[in-house]
């Protein structure tokens, strides 16, 4: 619950402590300075028989006082100004056919390029030009769903040759455009149904590495879950040299700490991406609530967002969702279960 700063005495402290919270709640005014502040301000402390406090800056400049060149109080706090900003450039990227050099997007910000560089990281958690390579790759893929002519969705997706198209599909798709639009047609994955201790296991591989960890009670269940995902794709299973990469994945669920050194296809949206990635940053042995991820990459109010990016991971373990629970430290939804989730953070040694 935010604080209410009622009185002179909690808003005096609140200004000592350069109290975040009280922005926007009041506001200070340097009678020696004849400008107002937020309560944030990183303006030299003023004696307290110079200040006065306001409710509002129309206030503080009906008393004659004007804004401070440095916090700007009569502004939207700068955090807000910077999210609104970065949003702008995102619809910048999106609307663009190619991708706006970084100078380009920086002059657009009115920013130095490197502010604007580390700005737009900061509220994302992605670079502008992976942002634009991610976008690029959705566009892609909800053209090619159904598409009748690959060559005329390469070029409404941002491609200006097939040649770019081809060089980053790998990345972008685990495939070629055609094979993804039919549906894995012609594509190749190997997979392997095994046993561990949390029960039946699918592990399933590209040619760029592994595209899927599934687990379930019933194996059949797990094949008709790959069958959905790729239903035209040539799909190969039992065969004796895959039977190592399933060996370390199961090895990785039965002691997740240990981390998994083989290569990963991860596609998903852009958010997902970003939420996925900070997964893969919590150490074995910690968690972290959906609120503190959200925050974690920039999104303080995604939680909900990012609990929904969780439950589309189909790499179990792998990239580890197991270690989000919610703000009271409880266990809630897992994709493969809260039994299983229970048993992995159990494994790291945090229950």
């Amino acid at each position: 619950m935010k604080h209410s700063y009622s009185t002179d005495d909690e808003r005096w402290d609140a200004l000592q402590r350069r109290a975040p919270d009280a922005d926007g709640v009041f506001y200070y005014s340097v009678r020696t300075t004849g400008v107002y502040c937020r309560p944030s301000c990183a303006a030299r402390p003023a004696l307290r028989r110079n200040v006065a406090f306001h409710a509002s800056c129309e206030q503080a400049e009906a008393a004659g006082f004007r804004p401070c060149l440095r916090c700007k109080p009569n502004l939207p706090p700068l955090a807000q100004r910077q999210a609104a900003l970065v949003a702008d450039i995102c619809r910048l990227i999106d609307a663009s056919d190619e991708l706006p050099d970084l100078d380009s997007l920086a002059q657009a910000a009115g920013l130095s390029r490197f502010h604007f560089h580390r700005v737009f990281k900061a509220h994302t958690g992605i670079t502008p030009k992976a942002y634009a390579a991610a976008r690029r790759g959705e566009r892609l893929k909800a053209g090619l769903q159904g598409a009748a002519n690959v060559t005329e969705t390469l070029y409404a997706a941002g491609f200006n040759s097939s040649g770019r198209l081809y060089a980053a599909t790998p990345g972008l798709l685990g495939m070629t455009p055609g094979a993804f639009r039919d549906g894995g047609s012609g594509a190749v994955i190997r997979f392997a149904i095994g046993a561990c201790s949390l029960g039946a296991i699918l592990v399933a591989s590209t040619d760029k590495g592994i595209c899927a960890i599934l687990i379930d009670d019933d194996p059949d269940v797990l094949l008709r879950d790959l069958q959905d995902r790729f239903p035209r794709a040539e799909l190969r299973g039992a065969e004796p040299e895959y039977e190592r990469t399933v060996a370390q994945v199961v090895g990785l669920v039965e002691a997740p700490g240990l981390g998994l050194d083989l290569p990963l296809d991860v596609r998903g949206t852009v958010f997902q991406q970003r939420v996925w990635q900070a997964l893969r940053e919590i150490p074995a042995g910690s968690t972290v609530s959906y609120a503190e991820l959200a925050r974690r990459i920039g999104a303080p109010k995604g939680a909900r967002a990012v609990a929904g990016a969780c439950a589309a991971n189909a790499l179990a373990v792998a990239i580890p969702c197991h270690r989000v629970v919610r703000n009271d430290g409880a266990l809630s939804g897992y994709r493969w279960g809260v039994e299983r989730k229970q048993a992995l953070l159990e494994r790291e040694g945090e229950r």
